[in-house]
């Protein structure tokens, strides 16, 4: 998608997530509107969902898509990479990410975004995976941090 559609869709979504907001106060709730919201609004969004820190283990949360990995091996791949740089990684290519982990074969690049509680402290991700090469950019990241923000709202 070029990058100023891309840019309008997200100013639409997030105009579309804030105001969706303020109809629940619990943040399960929130977390799972802007997923499928994200999910079925973004045509290159193949697989959308959460993985949360639960005793150090990354298991998943609310998502939209093909089935997810239960728990997510320690150490390994984008989404404990962003836990451990605690800033969100856009992967052109997963195949070239080194301990890349592979729940579906047809995932070709991801973008994942830290997910961060009231004081700034990282208990999770969310997790982007696109079937095609090179879908996400600064401007996915910029806009998606935005929208995870709107959870506080």
């Amino acid at each position: 998608m070029d990058k100023n559609k891309k840019e309008g869709r997200y100013q639409r979504l997030f105009s579309q997530i804030e105001q969706l907001m303020p109809g629940c106060a619990d943040e399960s709730s929130r977390r799972a509107t802007i997923i499928a919201v994200l999910h079925h609004k973004m045509e290159y969004f193949f697989w959308t969902g959460y993985y949360l820190l639960k005793d150090g283990e990354l298991c998943v949360d609310h998502y939209q898509g093909s089935v997810a990995c239960m728990k997510l091996a320690k150490d390994k791949g984008v989404c404990r990479a962003v836990i451990n740089r605690g800033e969100t990684i856009v992967v052109p290519d997963v195949h070239e990410f080194p301990g890349h982990i592979a729940c579906d074969s047809r995932s070709n690049s991801e973008i994942v975004v830290p997910l961060k509680d009231s004081k700034g402290l990282i208990y999770g991700v969310l997790d982007v995976d696109s079937s095609e090469k090179y879908s996400f950019d600064e401007v996915d990241a910029h806009y998606l941090e935005l929208i995870l923000n709107l959870r506080f709202k």
